[in-house]
């Protein structure tokens, strides 16, 4: 059979091969565990205020006081710091490792839990707080890359998820020894949680795209051949990405630019904006000022559940939300869960924004005392099956690697300053609207939110990195070998 074709038209066209389905290994799933034990902290860390500044307030032997706007402080330090340690993270990825960076946090978590716990005064607390902060911005930049460069694209949204999941972990473990626990206690158990990770962190290998982007191939092939299972053939994955990182270095020949103007390239801008839009919308949703203030919100409510039983319901519903979520991702893809996820949250925030509004009419609401925590399940529901986890899953994915460190280091710290946004404005936001119209004002975000998608995020399930870089390319169009040949005679 001829297919005849204009010399200048380039059809890509894929036939189907019987190749084997590719195989989760152990390696990968130990890879990801590790790598995630590190979320773990970031989970706990962000939480931790949430129960200890009520036994701060009310703890009168610890020497020093704790007022209303210096509980602010010490819950919004920390996202302020990962700020800064979001920018510090880009750079550290590209230069030191992927690997290597995430064990770095290690010792600052540690450190900064033995300090709050040993805290004579204030700036001590907080001291604490920035330094475990400047870690959680190093780390969740990091893991993301890490495992979106490790793990092979069928299973990259389940596995990619493991984060998520630990980090619900340690929220949900922070809720449940906060019950029992002082503030002093609360933080020694954080300290003794990075011990695992640090120890299984020598284990893993360092990705083998960061091996190739320094030359040391030899590396990269046992890397890659530990993640893939000893008896894998990963000739052609290795050698795709030894294609475009050679790409990548041709195009540096031709013409060597700074990093603003690499990021400026629109099939470098526009992964970077989406990423970002992602990140904005997370946030603006107020899902830290729920989690930070989840005791605060239902003392407010006047629920007439117990808010400590509260508090722990929606850890636990958070906890196994996440894996239903990475149950599912790699089969109904990454857009439908954001869809799910946006209408869910929006939905409820409406709902408990009309419930505090008829709270502030001097209307007796005890009859709804249940409304609380049932939206806010349903809107924890909603984001950790979206909106919580693919935002950082899909940063992993979509970054091209030309600009990953730099770029993640952008979407990073642009993700924790709106959290540092959000929860030290959040009481003060509530002082001006009300608690009606701020969770309103939050609903509107995520209704915004729900848009974005739908018009900007591609879906990348299956797909490789190099795929989803090359989608971001454009169509190509390439003058066939048959356009520089010249006409011969026709023979008749």
């Amino acid at each position: 059979m001829k297919i005849l074709l204009r010399a200048d038209t380039y059809v890509d066209i894929e036939l189907p091969v019987n190749s084997p389905v590719a195989k989760c290994t152990i390696t990968q799933i130990l890879a990801a565990l590790s790598v995630s034990l590190g979320s773990m902290q970031v989970g706990y860390a962000s939480s931790y205020t949430s129960p200890a500044l009520v036994s701060m307030r009310d703890n009168t032997t610890a020497g020093f006081e704790v007022t209303k706007q210096m509980s602010m402080w010490i819950g919004s330090l920390m996202p302020l710091s990962a700020l800064v340690g979001g920018i510090a993270g880009g750079p550290l990825i590209e230069y030191i490792g992927r690997k290597k960076t995430i064990l770095s946090t290690a010792l600052p978590f540690i450190g900064a839990w033995v300090l709050i716990a040993m805290a004579e005064n204030v700036p001590m607390v907080l001291a604490g707080r920035a330094i475990s902060g400047f870690a959680v911005g190093i780390a969740s930049l990091a893991l993301p890359v890490y495992l979106g460069e490790t793990i092979q694209a069928e299973v990259r949204g389940t596995l990619g998820l493991m984060p998520t999941a630990f980090g619900n972990t340690g929220i949900l473990l922070c809720f449940i020894a906060g019950m029992y626990l002082d503030w002093r206690n609360l933080a020694l158990v954080g300290a003794i949680l990075p011990l695992p990770f640090l120890i299984l962190m020598f284990v893993i290998p360092e990705t083998p795209r960061w091996y190739i982007s320094k030359g040391k191939t030899k590396m990269s092939r046992k890397s890659l051949q530990w993640l893939r299972g000893k008896d894998a053939d990963i000739t052609d994955e290795l050698s795709l990405i030894e294609k475009m990182h050679q790409e990548y270095l041709d195009s540096e020949k031709n013409g060597s630019q700074s990093t603003i103007s690499e990021l400026l390239k629109s099939k470098h801008l526009n992964p970077l904006l989406i990423s970002l839009g992602l990140m904005l919308f997370q946030q603006m949703s107020g899902i830290n000022a729920v989690i930070f203030y989840t005791v605060q919100i239902f003392q407010d409510a006047g629920s007439t559940i117990d808010k400590n039983l509260s508090t722990i319901i929606i850890g636990i519903v958070n906890f196994i939300s996440t894996f239903v979520a990475a149950s599912v991702i790699d089969k109904l893809g990454r857009k439908m869960l954001l869809y799910i996820s946006a209408v869910m949250m929006a939905l409820t925030l409406f709902s408990l924004g009309g419930f505090f509004y008829v709270k502030s009419l001097d209307i007796d609401v005890t009859a709804f005392g249940w409304l609380p925590l049932v939206s806010l399940i349903v809107y924890v529901i909603g984001f950790s099956l979206g909106f919580g986890p693919i935002p950082w899953l899909m940063m992993g994915e979509i970054l091209p690697a030309q600009i990953r460190g730099s770029a993640a280091s952008i979407a990073t710290s642009f993700n924790w300053m709106c959290t540092f946004i959000v929860t030290k404005t959040f009481e003060d936001v509530i002082a001006v609207i009300g608690a009606h119209g701020t969770f309103w004002l939050f609903g509107i975000i995520v209704v915004v939110g729900l848009v974005f998608v739908i018009v900007s995020v591609p879906e990348t399930r299956g797909r490789s990195l190099e795929e989803i870089e090359k989608g971001f390319r454009g169509p190509t169009r390439r003058m066939s070998a048959v356009a520089n040949m010249k006409p011969t005679p026709m023979s008749c």
